[in-house]
């Protein structure tokens, strides 16, 4: 498989675990002491890890840090976003689409080497 490919999919993976690491506490955690959550969210944090760091060991490979932190930074909107509307019951709001649209042309500029030749 593509180590392009597997990193994308390691990092999303890893993305979704960090996401409920940060923000799961918020929905389902609220009425506890925040050094519950604190540790809860630790030990989420630790499977996150478990892919991150292969997924960019993996991808440092054929891509640079600064490719991987935007790859991370378009995957962890993508998987942001359906988390606060669907867990937080937050509504969507057009913000998403210009923040979209901004990492769209970060992508562009950190990829154009390779997207241009």
């Amino acid at each position: 498989m593509n180590q392009l490919l597997i990193t994308v999919c390691l990092l999303t993976c890893s993305n979704i675990f960090m996401t409920f690491a940060w923000y799961g506490h918020l929905r389902f955690m609220h009425n506890q002491v925040w050094i519950l959550a604190v540790l809860i969210s630790w030990g989420i944090a630790f499977f996150e890890y478990l892919l991150q760091v292969p997924a960019n060991r993996i991808g440092f490979q054929v891509a640079s840090a600064g490719q991987l932190k935007i790859i991370q930074e378009v995957i962890s909107l993508s998987v942001f976003i359906p988390f606060s509307i669907y867990i937080l019951k937050e509504p969507f709001k057009t913000d998403y689409i210009w923040a979209g649209l901004c990492l769209l042309g970060a992508v562009f500029f950190m990829f154009k080497d390779k997207i241009i030749a």
